[in-house]
This record gives structure tokens, C-alpha cells and sequence, in this order.
């Protein structure tokens, strides 16, 4: 399928299969994304919702066609990069790392919320949620039309998980991104997506959240009854 420039969806993913060691870690998938959508993808444990995001990415071989629309600009922030806070690089220095960079780091950070001069720190220093930050930001830095977040709360204290989606919230308003969010954190998905993806190797249901995240799906997903509570995040 050929996506115009002109056309809404910014991604169309038809008949996906990955297969790691002849088992098939995801299969039977199709959905599309259009532009300014926030799309959380959900599913327990060993669901493909990573091999999901590094079969969009092209990390890993799959079976299918994932079709982008020409031109557009990609963010990734990944669940974990470990061996990273492990180097002795500053922010600053983490950030020349990413050539296509069109602000420096302090301009950066002031985006996400971090004071410029965390710029001279040391990317080991840095707090959990600060990390996190750093991570949104260096993904902003390349002026992306869309981001791929992999649990983007992912090590963050209760505290800091709020201030990530908040700041989510702030960014797709004020950037006009389009979003593609991998989370376990239900309590937020009714405020932060326009449309949800219920993942399980297979699309177990995919549509708005008020429609889809009702208890029968979710114990099709997750194999239990799943009670859970909406709340706020300021």
C-alpha cells in the first residue's frame, strides 16, 4: 500500500507476523494510525509490545508491510537504556550523539521541564524521572512528527509517573504530535489516548478506550478479571 503525503495515516501496518526461533511472537495484526492520534498499546508480559515498536522501527525482521508516510519524522524513547547511565557522558555530550539534532541540549531540556544547566551533569547522576526527561527530550531534539514511547514510566517513582504523562499531555498539545504509547498503567489510558490497541502476540481489540476497555476485553487480555481506577494526573 502507498501512503500520498497528503493523506491522514501517517502509518499503516497490514497482516504483521514477527518470528523469533520458528514461535511466532506476534501475528494476525493490522491497524492503522492517522496523524495527531495517540495510540497506547496494552498487553501483559511478553505480549510483542516492544518487538511491536522495533518491528515499526526496523530493528527486527517481520512478515507484512508497515508502510510510513514519506517524509516523516520519527522519535523513539525506549524503555531502558542501562549501559548508557553507565558511561561517562554528560547531557550535553549524550546529545551531540544525535546527529540530526536541531536544538542544543540546554534548549532542550527547558522543553521537557529540566533546568538548562543539568546540561554539564553526568547522565549517571541524573535521578529516574530526570533520565526519563532527558530521554523525551533527546527524542524531541530531531523535530519528530511522531514518537514511539516504550514505557515511558518504566523505573519512575509514583510521583515521577505522573509527571511523565503529564508532560506527555503537554508536548502532543503544543508539538501537534502524533503518538504511539506503550504502557501497563490502565489508570491513565482514558486520559491520554484517542485510540488503544489490546495486545496479546494477538490483536485481542483495538478502538476507542470507552468502547474497548471493557472488563470482558480486559480479561481476554489478560487472562483475569482486571479492576482498575481512573485517576487524574495534574
Amino acid at each position: 500500500m502507498t501512503i500520498e503525503p497528503d493523506d491522514d495515516i501517517v502509518l499503516q501496518v497490514s497482516d504483521l507476523e514477527v518470528v523469533f526461533e520458528g514461535r511466532a511472537v506476534l501475528s494476525d495484526l493490522t491497524f492503522s494510525v492517522a496523524r495527531g492520534e495517540i495510540l497506547t498499546i496494552l498487553g501483559p508480559n511478553g505480549a510483542g509490545k516492544t518487538v511491536l515498536l522495533r518491528s515499526l522501527l526496523g530493528i527486527v525482521p517481520y512478515h507484512g508491510t508497515i508502510t510510513w508516510q514519506p517524509g516523516l519524522r520519527i522519535g523513539y524513547v525506549p524503555q531502558r537504556l542501562p549501559y548508557i547511565r553507565n558511561m561517562p557522558l554528560s547531557v550535553a555530550d549524550f546529545f551531540e550523539l544525535k546527529t540530526d539534532a536541531t536544538s542544543d541540549a540546554p534548549a532542550m531540556l527547558d522543553t521537557v521541564g529540566l533546568p538548562p544547566e543539568l546540561a554539564g551533569h553526568r547522565i549517571g547522576d541524573l535521578s529516574s524521572g530526570q533520565f526519563q526527561r532527558v530521554l523525551i527530550a533527546w527524542a524531541l531534539a530531531g523535530d519528530p512528527d511522531l514518537l514511539l514511547f516504550d514505557e515511558p514510566t518504566a523505573g519512575v517513582d509514583v510521583r515521577g509517573t505522573e509527571t511523565v504523562y503529564t508532560l506527555l499531555s503537554r508536548l502532543y498539545r503544543e508539538r501537534n504530535l502524533t503518538m504511539l504509547v506503550v504502557t501497563h498503567d490502565l489508570a491513565v489510558v482514558h486520559r491520554l489516548s484517542s485510540t488503544v490497541l489490546c495486545l496479546n502476540r494477538k490483536p485481542v481489540c483495538h478502538g476507542p478506550p470507552l468502547d474497548i476497555l471493557t472488563p470482558e476485553n480486559l480479561q481476554r487480555l489478560y487472562g483475569t478479571e482486571v479492576k482498575f481506577y481512573e485517576h487524574e494526573h495534574e
